[in-house]
């Protein structure tokens, strides 16, 4: 994990800075990237090497703020001191999946790892979960008690070889109160001081909401590390434009000062939020075929509507449909 005490100038992490590429002809040719998607839009002319603010979960692109150590520091503790349950919050588009990515990446090899993403469902469809996710092949009219016995057979087999079995669930808030006290019950599998099976619970602030609920105590209990991931601040969301520019193999000047503010004026310091107006951002001044995102250039983008999250904070601001 690179580590990156602040302050800091993201720029510093590159070596090197990319020239500014001349626009693209009208036709799309002579294309400078290496994503054929992209030929003829905004990376020619800015000089990227792949889009800087995609919002898919890229650990490559991670921006190691203080509080995103910190939660990551938080994830591999709870697997190395074999924590039972290790709990990661965080409201919607903080980057706890980016985390979970760069977590899976770190993992060490002999560990066997399973991936759970949106479980749902009642009394034993989340053994079922558990077992796909783990690759395990189950009849699917199969009895919870002869489904719970196989899980735990793997999981004996795999602590007997030495491999410690470790089950993610991302967006885990979607969990039912019944599925969470399964999720409990896995964990009594564990006796002394043999960890036979870690969980990891990833999900939005409802979740820890949930979790302390009296009904689920037993739960919280075995819960022994924990983080919040919060909104970027509005200093945070300026590195964190530049982090990206950079990481693309731009200047990282290619959003001036003040329309880094508003940008964090806008999106809250929400990344996924700043991943979104920051491309159209881009986007608009390609077409207006300014090197430079200005104030300008986002006042375009929210007054032709196309920042779809800016109406919905508009129309919560104003009550209006």
């Amino acid at each position: 994990m690179t580590e990156i005490d602040p302050p800091w100038d993201p720029r510093d992490a590159k070596a090197g800075k990319a020239t500014t590429a001349e626009p693209v002809a009208a036709d799309g040719t002579q294309p400078n990237s290496d994503d054929p998607e992209l030929r003829g839009f905004y990376s020619d002319f800015f000089g990227f090497k792949e889009r800087p603010f995609t919002l898919l979960p890229d650990p490559d692109m991670l921006m190691w703020s203080p509080q995103h150590r910190r939660a990551f520091s938080v994830l591999e503790y709870g697997i190395h001191s074999r924590s039972p349950v290790t709990l990661l919050t965080g409201a919607i588009g903080c980057g706890k999946t980016t985390l979970l990515r760069e977590l899976l990446r770190e993992i060490d090899p002999s560990a066997t790892v399973g991936l759970v993403s949106n479980a749902q469902g009642g009394r034993g469809a989340l053994l079922q979960w558990v077992l796909n996710a783990l690759s395990q092949k189950f009849a699917s009219n199969s009895s919870y008690v002869f489904l719970f016995q196989q899980l735990q057979d793997f999981l004996i087999a795999e602590y007997a070889v030495g491999r410690r079995v470790t089950l993610i669930f991302d967006e885990a808030q979607n969990l039912s109160m019944e599925g969470l006290e399964e999720l409990r019950m896995l964990t009594n599998i564990n006796t002394g001081k043999d960890e036979v099976v870690q969980l990891v619970l990833v999900g939005q602030p409802e979740l820890a909401e949930t979790i302390r609920r009296p009904e689920l105590a037993q739960l919280a209990q075995r819960i022994a590390v924990s983080y919040h991931l919060l909104p970027l601040d509005a200093a945070m969301t300026g590195n964190f434009i530049v982090h990206r520019l950079v990481a693309a193999g731009g200047t990282g000047e290619e959003f001036d000062m003040a329309a880094r503010k508003l940008v964090y004026d806008v999106t809250c310091g929400v990344p996924r939020l700043i991943n979104q107006f920051c491309d159209m951002a881009l986007l608009y001044a390609w077409t207006n075929e300014s090197p430079v995102v200005t104030t300008t250039t986002l006042e375009q983008v929210l007054e032709d509507n196309v920042f779809f999250a800016a109406q919905i904070k508009d129309h919560a601001e104003t009550g209006k449909p």
